[in-house]
């Protein structure tokens, strides 16, 4: 069968539907009487009374009377009588005649009316028949211009008429306000209300559907007649509306198949773009599945449910399927929300009845249509609608051919230019996207032409363009705005725009920056584009990154201003490229067309981004930059300070009035059709122009070759709606292949892969955010795996000192990164570092650590860790470089570590004195010259992750920090401190961090880089601002090349496999106090220098080295211990200590032992006294207070025999007390009478040891004996004690500690951790 291309022409128009108003006068009234009978009589009365006054005067006795006088009266009296009767009667016949007329007068104005009404009532059939034609009369309309006149964009697509029916008038009757009904003349009030009857509707008037309003029509009733109705509907519906806006599909089971077959011959149920052996595919099928098949698989399945009235568009036709006799699926979308743009007319039942807001019920048989509706408990009631339309096969089959031949061009339809659907390509003239020759395309345009490109066709047809050149150069304006409501089209209208400039202009003209405030689907896949600088989208989520594209974009302007001015100081972009054009070698700058979606709502969350635009408003005209501002309203205080830099404005369909007011300067936007695209162009002061908007979206089509007569003819079968299985095609040539998923691509898509790669690379004016954290590996120069030191880096430079990388500067505004380098080796060797919870504080660490690893051998570098900030610095301890990392609960490593580091630096001090080094700069020169090779130590970090700790934890290592941080850049010693605050750093400390890292913080006022700034780092670990306000993002520590924080910890250990190289040099351990320490250990008591013993204490945490106690210098001791924290082994160790080094005639022991613990620790020999109880001690006390203060020395005593003690005979007394407290009872203290005596203790040979628990310890320094000792200087051990006693020896804190442990205060006040020795090889009982 031969097509014919039929070209629709312009929609006529039919008989308009009046749209009078008939305001009805009120009917007469009835008419008052004019006075009461009473009244009349009342007004005549005073006359009866004075004719019968004059009667009664002329009948008085004695006066002459006669006959005549009688009857005079009589006469007089009847005339009255007669005279009030006549003037009730004419009152009566007045009321009458004046009802009579004004009745007359109503009637004839209806009658008026009525043929006024008639007439209109015509008018309204005449009108109503046009639109909807008796299914009968359809032959002539398809052979008319009318065929197909509908289009998508009209208000009537997709209403098909059912029926004819009453029709409520076009003509409005408006009832007249009247009076109660009572008092309205009866018969005129009759026939108004019979007017009002009989011409509020027009009777037999076609009754259509709106079909588009609808997700499926259900019917019940007489088959025929359903068929009948149904077969009228589908010949109006393929009689008004084209094959490329309508699809018509049929299922229906094998019985009912052939009262389908007319269909197949209407090409709004054929699909031209498959075909079978009797040509295009019929979609007439006996099963669900393979009807949506045949209606686009996916494309059709994939649409959105139901939504009453969507815009029908030329990627989706509006489709109408008719299901009879077969089996819906259960839960089948035809039952359920059914698809968009789609409507079911169901006949037989198979979709389930229920009430439904999209559905339309209809009972029909051959007389009748009734609606059926259903209440709230789901019952049934019907309506009577009309009397039914009805086609026979016969009828619809012959109409159906005469429609078949005719085919829609493919080519745009012109005669209503608003009404239709543009392609860009079309208005580019490219026949097909994927193969057209851009550079033919591009070469063919004009200087005129550049920078203006079709965006739709005006009203005559015509395609309209926009010009974004400067007006100077017959251009609109540079820039412009774009306002459209929800579903007006603006995101296709920037699609269409955008596509239309770069395909007609190569990459080193235009470039692009692309702005969606919100989302990101206008501009998706943009990015493939070569012209693209930039696409910025989504920002709505991350407002950071508005405050980076205003870098990008201001440092974007300087790049060109900058570029203009090392030119050779051009004032402008086009006189840049008039130069180069002339012949200068200039590298090419094109123009930058800055996209920027949903403006509105990015300047209601950052309302200083007005002055960005302002400033693009300002200078883009001189750097070609060019600015379109997009949204769906407009909010006219806030772009004041940009609109008077907007020359052109287009406005889609608005919101309301006021909106397109605002945007071209009257309300006409607001009253646009609802369809995309349609919009007004005002392109200055004076010119407003309508137009259509072209459109990208649609879906690609190959355009196909046509194929010979003899191929055709070769395949000739019997045409049927079935499936009809292609012969093969002998002479036929071999059809070009349809790329592979290009059902689903779409015009852009196309034009996008066509232009991918075609010219340059734009410059990237977007730095796009660091989402992911760099590795070392990626910093740092290529690694080497040397089998002598492990993995390190390839190209260690040394001769710069301590200079690692440590991430990335980021700089959107240059558009940007450079790496973030610390230099340690001068005076900002410490480091400090501070941000809030989870801010990469730790990770920063490791990489420092990391960093510093792979660029120098474990001689060169030592790090030693106190980690406060949750175990993420223990897996470095397998590091060669790392001597030792401690955590917050073994303070003894703690301790032992900063005491290490101390311990070093003086070592240094005298070191560099001894030979002559006047900086680290010349040792680190010695050592690499070879010498110095003796010292393990290099560059010593003390890492402390977690300050606050120290402060909360550790205040007695403080001072230790402070004298570090002072001197230790000197001698190589170098602080790296990581805090949540930088508050928490006191001052001293803060001065003294020359590199400071800020991490995001957890309260930006924290910041001492700038507050503003640290509120918009983003939310990510590792990210923060350096001292110069520049925001970074720290690497992560490991060599992999891999992003990924998951499996960092794993990372980490295999970095630290990889170094650990058997045999390769290890940063010197952290030596610790031992935990427990024998006897035998210890050396032996040694005499002092006036003979008096030294007495090894244990080992001190300072030197590791024995701690001595010498009785000639302090003569005293005190011991407080918690139980079971070593007291009593402490006095058994210095009483054996005691006898071991004297005789018993050189000294003597005076114990005061209530438990009876030390009776046996030395032998009796020495034993001067041994007391279980305090009044027996007191006695013994007073006894040898009294010997003792015999040998107090007199006056005589020069100083110099004060050492020699030659003025009294006799041993040394040492008094030894355990469980002090024990020994006090009430004000009782045995000891008083020693108080006086200890200050001259050292001249008298007297020496006291006092141990006591450290309960209610603060009380006991008030007592008289202890608080003396102390102010006398004597050393204090404090043994394990619970933190709730508080400070008692001066600042010293007491700490729970191990038995055997004891903080050691010397006379100085100086604090040493001590481990005391046990006496035995088991532990001794302890006190």
């Amino acid at each position: 069968m031969s097509t014919t291309l039929f070209r629709r022409p312009a929609r006529r128009v039919g008989p308009a539907m009046p749209t009078d108003q008939v305001d009805l006068q009120e009917p007469p009234s009835l008419p008052q009487p004019q006075s009461s009978s009473l009244s009349m009589v009342l007004m005549y009365l005073p006359m009866a009374l004075m004719a019968g006054a004059m009667m009664m005067m002329m009948m008085q006795p004695g006066r002459a009377s006669g006959p005549m006088m009688y009857v005079g009266g009589g006469l007089m009296g009847t005339a009255m009588i007669l005279m009030l009767v006549s003037q009730l009667l004419r009152a009566q016949t007045d009321r009458k005649h004046q009802l009579t007329g004004d009745r007359r007068d109503y009637l004839r104005y209806l009658a008026q009316t009525r043929r006024q009404v008639r007439k209109t009532l015509g008018e309204q059939h005449r009108a109503s028949t046009w639109v909807h034609p008796a299914p009968g009369s359809l032959w002539s309309l398809v052979l008319s211009y009318r065929l197909w006149e509908r289009r998508a964009a009209h208000e009537d697509f997709g209403e098909v008429r059912i029926g004819l029916g009453p029709q409520r008038a076009a003509v409005k009757m408006v009832p007249p306000q009247t009076k109660p009904v009572e008092d309205l003349e009866p018969l005129a009030a009759h026939a108004l209300r019979r007017f009002l009857r009989a011409y509020t509707t027009l009777p037999s008037a076609p009754i259509a559907v709106y079909l588009r309003g609808f997700a499926r029509v259900q019917m019940r009733g007489e088959p025929d007649a359903e068929r009948a109705l149904v077969r009228a509907m589908l010949a109006q519906l393929a009689s008004f509306h084209s094959p490329s806006d309508l699809v018509i599909a049929v299922c229906a089971g094998d019985e009912q198949r052939p009262e389908w077959d007319w269909v197949k011959w209407l090409p709004h149920a054929q699909d031209d773009d498959r075909r079978d052996g009797a040509g295009p595919l019929r979609m007439i099928s006996d099963n669900v599945t393979e009807l949506e098949r045949m209606l686009g698989g996916e494309v059709f399945t994939e649409r959105p449910r139901f939504e009453p009235s969507t815009p029908v568009t030329a990627s989706e036709s509006f489709v109408v399927i008719v299901v009879d006799g077969v089996t819906v699926p259960a839960g089948h979308r035809f039952a359920g929300a059914g698809y968009r743009n789609a409507v079911v007319i169901d006949m037989d039942g198979a979709l389930k009845w229920q009430a439904s807001r999209s559905v339309l019920h209809l009972e029909v048989d051959s007389e009748q249509i009734r609606t059926v509706n259903f209440d709230r408990a789901g019952r049934e009631s019907t309506k009577p609608l009309c009397r039914p339309d009805a086609m026979s096969f016969a009828a619809a089959s012959s109409l159906a051919r005469a429609i078949s031949p005719n085919r829609v061009g493919t080519s745009n339809d012109t005669s209503e230019p608003l009404a239709t659907d543009y392609e860009l390509t079309t208005l580019l003239g490219i026949s097909d996207a994927r193969t057209f020759d851009t550079d033919r395309l591009r070469r063919g345009r004009s200087a005129w032409q550049r920078l203006r490109v079709p965006i739709g066709i005006a009203g005559n047809g015509t395609p309209i363009e926009l010009d974004i050149k400067e007006s100077a150069e017959d251009g609109m304006g540079p820039h412009g705005m774009l306002v459209g409501a929800t579903g007006s089209g603006k995101s296709e209208l920037l699609r269409t725009l955008v596509l239309g400039l770069v395909t007609t202009h190569p990459s080193d003209e235009l470039n692009l920056v692309l702005v969606d405030f919100k989302g990101g689907a206008a501009f998706l896949g943009f990015e493939k584009l070569p012209h693209t600088s930039a696409v910025i989208t989504n920002l709505v989520d991350e407002l950071e990154l508005v405050d980076r594209m205003q870098d990008a974009l201001t440092g974007e302007m300087n790049r060109r201003q900058e570029l203009l001015r090392s030119a050779g100081n051009y004032s402008s972009r086009r006189d840049y490229e008039k130069a180069r054009r002339s012949g200068v070698p200039l590298d090419p700058m094109p123009s930058l067309f800055v996209v920027v979606d949903e403006f509105s709502e990015m300047l209601v969350s950052k309302p200083e981004f007005i002055d960005v635009f302002a400033m693009i408003g300002r200078l883009g005209r001189s750097l070609g930059v060019h600015l379109l501002l997009a949204s769906q309203r407009l909010d006219e205080g806030r772009i004041s300070k940009v609109e008077t830099h907007l020359s052109y404005r287009i406005g889609l369909r608005t919101f309301s009035a006021m909106d397109s007011r605002a945007v071209i300067g009257v309300p006409d936007a607001y009253e646009l059709p609802s369809g995309p695209g349609n919009g007004y162009l005002r392109s200055d002061t004076q010119t407003l122009m309508r137009f259509k908007a072209a459109y990208v979206s649609g879906p690609y089509r190959t355009p196909r070759r046509q194929r010979s007569r003899e191929v055709i003819e070769e395949q000739l079968v019997a045409f049927s709606g079935k499936f009809i299985e292609p012969r093969v095609r002998r002479t036929e040539e071999p059809a070009e292949e349809q790329p592979e998923g290009e059902s689903q691509l779409s015009v852009v898509d196309v034009l996008i892969e066509k232009l991918q790669g075609v010219g340059p690379a734009a410059h990237q004016v977007w730095l796009p955010p660091m989402r992911f954290s760099p590795t070392l590996d990626e910093l740092l120069p290529p690694l080497l795996d040397d089998p002598e030191s492990g993995v390190r880096a390839a190209d260690r430079k040394t001769s710069d000192g301590l200079r690692v990388p440590l991430g990335l500067i980021d700089l959107p505004a240059q558009q940007r990164r450079e790496l973030l380098t610390i230099d340690l080796s001068g005076a900002e060797g410490h480091i400090g570092v501070a941000g809030g919870p989870q801010a990469g504080k730790s990770t920063l660490v490791r990489t420092l650590i990391a960093a510093l690893a792979l660029n120098h051998s474990a001689r060169e570098v030592q790090f030693y860790c106190l980690d406060f900030g949750g175990g993420s610095l223990a897996p470095l301890v397998g590091l060669p470089h790392v001597g030792s990392v401690a955590n917050r609960l073994d303070r003894d490593r703690v301790s032992r570590t900063v005491q290490e580091v101390m311990n070093l630096m003086m070592r240094r001090e005298l070191f560099f004195q001894n030979n002559n080094l006047d900086s680290m700069v010349s040792y680190r020169r010695a050592r690499r010259q070879g010498k110095f090779q003796e010292d393990p130590y290099g560059d010593v970090f003390l890492v402390v992750d977690g300050w606050h700790t120290v402060r909360q934890e550790f205040e007695e290592l403080e001072n230790r920090f402070q004298e570090i941080a002072t001197r230790g850049l000197t001698y190589g010693i170098h602080l790296v401190i990581t805090s949540g605050r930088w508050s928490d750093m006191r001052a001293w400390l803060r001065g003294v961090l020359g590199t400071r890292l800020e991490l995001r913080l957890g309260d930006p006022i924290d910041s001492e880089v700038n507050s503003r700034l640290a509120a918009k780092v983003p939310n990510q670990p590792g990210r923060g601002l350096t001292m110069d306000k520049q925001h970074f993002q720290i690497a992560l520590p490991r060599i992999d090349g891999r992003s990924s924080v998951d499996d960092l910890a794993d990372s980490v250990q295999d970095l630290v496999d990889a170094m650990a190289v058997p045999g390769a040099p290890k940063a010197p351990p952290v030596r610790l106090l031992p935990a427990e320490v024998h006897i035998s250990e210890l050396p032996a008591p040694q005499p002092g220098v006036a003979g008096l013993p030294k007495i090894a204490l244990g080992i001190d945490d300072v030197d590791l080295a024995p701690l001595w106690h010498d009785f000639d210098v302090t003569p005293h001791l005190m011991l407080f211990g918690d139980t079971e924290s070593g007291k009593t082994n402490m006095l058994r160790h210095i009483a054996k200590s005691i006898a071991a080094h004297y005789t018993p005639k050189q000294a003597r022991i005076m114990f005061a032992d209530l438990r009876r613990e030390l009776y046996d620790s030395v032998p009796a020999d020495y034993h001067l006294g041994y007391s279980v109880a305090g009044d027996g001690f007191g006695t013994t006390v007073d006894e040898a207070t009294g010997l003792l203060t015999k040998r107090l020395p007199g006056p005589e005593i020069t100083p110099d025999r004060l050492p020699k003690r030659d003025w009294w005979h006799g041993g040394e007394l040492y008094i030894i007390v355990d469980d002090h407290e024990l020994i006090q009872s009430g004000m009782n203290n045995p000891l008083q009478s020693l108080t006086s005596l200890l200050p001259q203790a050292s001249d008298i040979g007297l020496h006291l040891i006092i141990a006591r628990s450290t309960s209610g310890a603060s009380r006991a320094m008030m007592d008289q004996v202890i608080r003396r000792m102390w102010e006398l200087g004597t050393p204090a051990m404090l043994m394990s004690c619970p933190k709730d006693e508080g400070k008692f020896l001066g600042d010293l804190r007491p700490k729970t500690l191990p038995p055997g442990r004891a903080q050691f205060v010397n006379r100085r006040r100086t604090v040493r951790m001590l481990q005391t020795p046990l006496l035995d090889p088991e532990p001794a009982r302890a006190g």
